[in-house]
C-alpha cells in the first residue's frame, strides 16, 4: 500500500509542475505513472481530480490574458460538445480513435515543432472558435482529452501566450468541473478513495505552485515550443497505448 501512495504523490508531483508550466497536461503526464499501479477507474477519476485542483491553483496564480469574450465560446461549445462525447463512446472502438487522434497529434505537433513559420488561421470567428471547444468537449466525453484540439487551435491562431494560456487554463477549469461533478452525482467518486485525493492534493501543491511562477518567466517562442512538445508527447502515449492492443486483436 505505501508503494502505491508513493506512485500516487510522484504522478501528481511531476503532472502538478508540467500543468502549472503549461496549462495543461496533467492527465497525460499523471497517467503516464498512474496506469502501471492504479486501476482504471481510480486512476480516472484522480486524473479529474488533479487537474481540476491545478486548474484552480493556477486561476489564482496566473490571471494575466483573461477575457470573457475569448473565453466564452470555447466553454459554450465544450458544454454542448461533452454531452455528445458521453453517448457516442459507448459505441466507439477506443483503440483506433487513440490511435488516430494520436496519429494526427504527433503529425501536427511535431510539423508545427519544426517548421521555422507556424501557419496562422484568421477566419472563422467566435463560431470557430465555439467548433474547437464543442471538439474539445466531445473528446473530453469520449476519454477526458478535453484540452488538446483547443490548444493546438489557439497555437494557430496566433494568441499571445497569455491569452492562449487563459483560454486553455479557464476551459479546462470549466469541463473538469462539469466531470468532477457528474463523477459526484453517479457515484464514481467512492469514500475510499479519499485518502488519495489527499495524497495529490498535497503533492501537488508546491509543483504546480512553481510552474506557474516559471512559465511567468518563459518567452513566447519557448511556451509555443512547450505546448507543441506537449501535444507531440501525448500523441506519442496515445498510440503506445493503442497499437499494442491492436496488434493484439488483429494478430489472434
Amino acid at each position: 500500500m505505501q508503494s502505491i501512495f508513493f506512485f500516487v504523490a510522484l504522478g501528481a508531483i511531476v503532472a502538478g509542475f508540467v500543468q502549472g508550466l503549461s496549462g495543461f497536461a496533467f492527465g497525460m503526464v499523471a497517467m503516464s505513472i498512474w496506469a502501471w499501479v492504479l486501476e482504471p477507474q481510480l486512476a480516472a477519476t484522480l486524473t479529474v481530480f488533479g487537474a481540476l485542483t491545478g486548474q484552480v491553483l493556477a486561476a489564482f496564480s496566473v490571471r494575466r490574458g483573461f477575457s470573457w469574450g475569448l473565453l466564452m465560446p470555447f466553454v459554450l461549445g465544450g458544454l454542448m460538445g461533452i454531452p455528445l462525447g458521453v453517448l457516442l463512446l459507448p459505441y466507439l472502438d477506443m483503440a483506433w480513435f487513440k490511435a488516430i487522434l494520436g496519429t494526427l497529434m504527433v503529425s501536427w505537433g511535431s510539423a508545427m515543432l519544426l517548421a521555422k513559420h507556424l501557419p496562422r488561421i484568421t477566419a472563422g470567428g467566435r463560431v470557430a472558435d465555439g467548433a474547437i471547444g464543442m471538439v474539445g468537449g466531445v473528446l473530453g466525453g469520449l476519454g477526458g482529452f478535453t484540452g488538446t484540439v483547443p490548444t493546438l487551435w489557439c497555437t494557430l491562431r496566433g494568441f499571445p501566450k497569455d491569452e492562449q494560456r487563459s483560454v486553455i487554463q479557464n476551459f479546462n477549469l470549466s469541463m473538469l468541473a462539469v466531470t468532477m461533478g457528474t463523477y459526484l452525482a453517479t457515484g464514481i467518486v467512492k469514500t475510499e478513495m479519499l485518502p488519495y485525493f489527499g495524497i495529490v492534493a498535497a503533492a501537488m501543491l508546491v509543483p504546480t505552485l512553481l510552474g506557474t511562477r516559471l512559465y511567468i518567466g518563459i518567452s513566447e517562442a519557448r511556451f509555443k515550443q512547450i505546448v507543441l512538445g506537449l501535444i507531440t508527447l501525448s500523441g506519442i502515449a496515445l498510440l503506445a497505448s493503442a497499437i499494442p492492443l491492436l496488434i493484439k486483436r488483429y494478430a489472434a
